[in-house]
């Protein structure tokens, strides 16, 4: 299950820094680049089964010490890119969490087979219409 914003909101830090790109002055004096870090194992709000399939699916994603690091500085405001790592986190957590279901096998009726058979032969017939007559 995944959890709600506030309760990740409460588990993660924040780091903010100064963000390269478009702004102007504004870049070099406000510190608008905002990084998102989850450390999986002491978040409370995973089961240990999430926590398992989190580590084995984000492993590509994850440092030496099991963090998980988001970043955001689209925006020229803070406030901005700290909700746009929530939103990039919940995403990255729901398609990590998410499990497919089984495939039922099914077989094909029977009825279609018999129309996928009738269809043929109708074309068949057509096809063995437009050829010329034999003289035997």
């Amino acid at each position: 299950m995944l959890p709600v914003k506030e309760d990740i909101v409460k588990v993660v830090t924040f780091k903010t820094s100064r963000s390269g790109g478009k702004g102007g002055q504004n870049v070099n004096k406000v510190s608008s680049k905002v990084e998102l870090i989850l450390h999986i194992d002491s978040a409370g709000i995973f089961t240990e089964e999430e926590r398992e399939l989190l580590h084995e699916r984000l492993a590509h994603r994850l440092d030496q010490e099991g963090n998980l690091h988001i970043v955001s500085q689209e925006d020229r405001s803070q406030l901005m890119n700290k909700e746009r790592t929530i939103l990039k986190l919940i995403a990255l957590l729901k398609s990590a969490l998410h499990i497919q279901k089984k495939r039922k096998p099914t077989k094909t009726p029977k009825s279609v087979i018999r129309k996928r058979l009738a269809d043929k032969q109708s074309v068949s017939a057509k096809k063995e219409f437009r050829k010329r007559p034999s003289l035997d």
